[in-house]
């Protein structure tokens, strides 16, 4: 029988990157959910769709096909018709797309059966806003992973600086403060913990500690 974790939390948490080395070091496959609802909102905003144009965006689904794909390097991409666009959906304009196309009922609906086939099929860690509610409730292990909107929106920006993108620090600490509302008020599956989550804070820390932190909650429960 696969085992799965699930990792939950706001934006900016670091689950992506968490998830992604504690799966490397545990031998899972790591499923970033979150790359799926924003290549959702890239194909939406590429239409000029605005991100809860439901008149739009359900009929669109049955026109694209979004997938989780490994390039050669054995690293998690995301193909959108074919492309591969894990470069072009980690702005701070998709991030608003993808929390505001993942309040469509329609749209959960259409990757819900793809993500809950990858767990069935494998031994994952998968992150998300709902996963340990909603996506896979019956997770050997559940984990909602927070840290500060200020700590969030340091690394967020800290990254896109990184890949020599012009943003600002007080514009991303206010996308990551407007996203935690619209992401825990929206009527289909909001964010919140499980109820048997593990919680866990990274405020302060560095990668390393964090991913150390999680690898061990996973192997005493594994």
């Amino acid at each position: 029988m696969a085992t799965a974790i699930a990792i939950d939390g706001p934006a900016g948490a670091g689950k992506s990157t968490i998830a992604r080395f504690a799966a490397k070091t545990l031998g899972f496959i790591y499923v970033d959910t979150g790359a799926l609802y924003r290549a959702i909102g890239l194909s939406a905003q590429r239409r000029g769709y605005a991100g809860d144009d439901k008149a739009s965006i359900i009929p669109m689904l049955n026109e694209i096909k979004v997938e989780l794909a490994f390039n050669q390097a054995h690293e998690q991409i995301v193909l959108l018709d074919g492309e591969d666009v894990s470069g072009l959906i980690r702005t701070p304009e998709i991030s608003m797309m993808a929390s505001a196309v993942s309040a469509i009922p329609e749209v959960r609906a259409f990757l819900l059966d793809l993500q809950r086939d990858m767990a069935h099929r494998n031994n994952v860690i998968m992150d998300g806003r709902d996963i340990g509610t909603v996506v896979l409730p019956d997770a050997q292990i559940k984990i909602f992973l927070s840290a500060s909107p200020e700590c969030r929106a340091r690394r967020r920006y800290d990254e896109l600086i990184e890949k020599g993108m012009d943003v600002k620090y007080e514009d991303i600490l206010s996308d990551v403060i407007a996203r935690d509302y619209a992401d825990s008020h929206r009527d289909i599956a909001p964010l919140k913990p499980a109820d048997d989550a593990i919680m866990v804070d990274t405020s302060g820390e560095d990668l390393e500690t964090s991913v150390n932190k999680l690898v061990n909650i996973m192997r005493s429960r594994l």
